[in-house]
């Protein structure tokens, strides 16, 4: 199973995935997007595959937190992405493409058995 992951490496709950992703002999590929950016078109196809910005973005960060708050009441999906792009901090972690389409946005050890489960075929 392809698997990419996205974050920032010294992340704790990107180190929390690493493991979990280990321990169960989930081969990936890491995609740092603090030091490698990100691309808005990936960003694009996030945020509508997730319902909108708002379950992209780490909105408990400290990057977010800091944003003005007239910033803040002004984002929709275009401006949210492009602060994303810019402030790659911004976006949570971890963001895993599998194959088969899936998109997963967090880390859960929930979310993880059930998105990895083979006998779980949805995205």
């Amino acid at each position: 199973m392809p698997v990419t992951i996205y974050g920032i490496k010294n992340c704790d709950t990107m180190k929390k995935a690493f493991a979990w992703l280990d321990q169960h002999g989930i081969a990936y590929s890491f995609h740092d997007y603090k030091k490698a950016g990100i691309a808005t078109d990936k960003l694009s196809t996030w945020v509508a595959r997730a319902g909108g910005w708002s379950h992209v973005a780490n909105k408990s960060g400290l990057t977010f937190r800091g944003l003005p708050e007239d910033i803040k009441a002004s984002l929709d999906d275009e401006r949210a992405i492009a602060l994303m792009a810019e402030k790659p901090s911004m976006i949570r972690r971890p963001i895993i493409e599998a194959d088969g389409g899936k998109l997963i946005i967090g880390f859960s050890e929930e979310s993880f058995t059930a998105s990895f489960d083979p006998s779980n075929p949805e995205p």
